[in-house]
């Protein structure tokens, strides 16, 4: 049973004005537990799921005959991955996080300190789904290690992996949960109802989709970290779909949608948090509506995903008209392939991806830049960059179907007495 607590918050002495300071009560949420709980569907979100995740399965039979499963897989991991990020305030382009990922390659720096926030996000994505294969338990150390992941490098990465022990908040003032939005269950019943998510993870009784969505909602809902809770809750959602048969070969770019409907994924999200018996018809229809957008939100993903692979494939043979003759298996042609999942490269990382020589990949780079395919982006004979700006310029097109930086103000908000957390806020504070 869902239930409110009330608690006393004793204050804060750093807090800018009088009201900051003073003590207050505020009212913590604690969820009912959902391994073994029933759940019931209405008639339309099961159309919804059914549909959903025929159109996955579909999406993901289909791959080997798009442009290059690798190839969008990648592009497609980014894609949500930055969009993922965009929701908590974490605003990175396409083409600055591409060029970001190749100079960290070159002398590992982080002079794009945003940009590689969200290159940490990718790679804790690419981390989480290498663990988890169809069938494989989800376990909470797996989770722990890719939030890790997630805060490596940042102000706050010496809570990463670990679970809080402080009261978090969403939404109100940044030096006390009275006047919040929502406030979290306590940190002590975090470990436990943790446990609880983990083992509802690995069941295998409810579609997946429908699975997915009650496993983020209670992962929002529980906050179990001090920041990046937002992130690694998608980064589970996509861990499911993989470990259940659905998402194997190419991710759905989910978060690519719920991020264009961020007012409607919040109300989804607050309308499984309900009070009282969690078989009412009310708690009944909140999750219905959540479950029901959710559902719509990765059939969208699908067809959006489906829409960039179609204008990628187009782009790679209008380069082969360009180019006439191409020789199978040649520099060129394995080059070709590669770009689309990764338009900015240099001669050492274009050889490493396509597995040949450096002469010869120098050899294949100068003829796209002859047929304008590829442009160098950088002055001078060392760790020349290229790009290609066709790829970008579809990806940027991608992320522009993103939400506004504007259009998810509920952010989630720790205890002030962590340290280091004012810089690392910078003036927003993330979920």
């Amino acid at each position: 049973m869902g239930a409110l607590e009330k608690r006393v918050w004793h204050g804060d002495p750093t807090g800018i004005s009088r009201r900051d300071r003073q003590p207050g009560e505020y009212q913590c949420f604690i969820p009912d537990k959902i391994y073994g709980r029933q759940f019931s569907l209405d008639g339309g979100v099961s159309t919804d799921v059914v549909a959903a995740e025929s159109a996955m399965v579909r999406f993901n039979t289909e791959a080997s005959s798009l442009v290059n499963t690798e190839a969008l897989s990648r592009i497609l991991l980014r894609a949500e991955s930055v969009a993922s990020s965009k929701i908590e305030g974490l605003v990175v382009g396409a083409q600055r996080i591409l060029r970001a990922e190749v100079n960290s390659g070159l002398d590992g720096s982080a002079s794009d300190i945003t940009a590689m926030e969200v290159l940490a996000g990718i790679q804790a994505m690419v981390y989480g789904l290498e663990q988890v294969h169809q069938g494989a338990p989800i376990t909470l150390e797996l989770i722990l290690s890719i939030h890790e992941r997630l805060l490596a490098g940042t102000p706050l990465s010496a809570y990463g992996g670990k679970m809080r022990e402080e009261q978090n908040w969403i939404g109100g003032s940044d030096f006390n949960p009275c006047t919040a939005d929502f406030v979290p269950p306590p940190w002590e019943l975090v470990r436990e109802l943790m446990e609880d998510l983990v083992a509802f993870c690995n069941t295998d009784d409810l579609p997946a989709i429908v699975q997915a969505a009650i496993a983020h909602a209670q992962f929002e809902t529980i906050h179990p970290f001090i920041d990046g809770n937002g992130r690694a809750g998608r980064i589970l959602i996509q861990m499911i779909l993989k470990r259940r048969g659905l998402a194997t070969r190419v991710l759905p770019p989910v978060s690519l949608i719920l991020a264009t409907w961020a007012k409607d994924y919040v109300a989804g999200l607050t309308a499984t948090r309900f009070v009282g018996d969690v078989n009412s018809s009310e708690a009944v229809t909140g999750m219905n509506i959540w479950i029901g957008r959710f559902a719509t939100a990765c059939s969208r993903s699908i067809v959006d995903a489906m829409n960039f692979e179609a204008r990628a494939r187009a782009i790679e043979n209008n380069w082969r008209l360009k180019l006439g003759s191409v020789r199978k298996k040649s520099s060129v042609d394995l080059l070709l392939q590669k770009l689309v999942g990764v338009p900015v490269l240099t001669v050492k990382s274009a050889s490493n991806l396509c597995g040949t020589s450096l002469m010869a990949t120098n050899s294949a780079i100068a003829e796209l830049l002859d047929a304008g395919i590829l442009r160098q982006i950088n002055r001078g004979a060392r760790n020349r960059t290229f790009e290609a700006p066709e790829i970008i310029d579809a990806f940027s097109d991608l992320e522009r179907q993103l939400a506004s930086p504007e259009g998810d103000t509920r952010h989630s908000k720790p205890a002030r007495n962590i340290p280091g957390l004012r810089a690392a806020k910078s003036g927003v504070v993330k979920s």
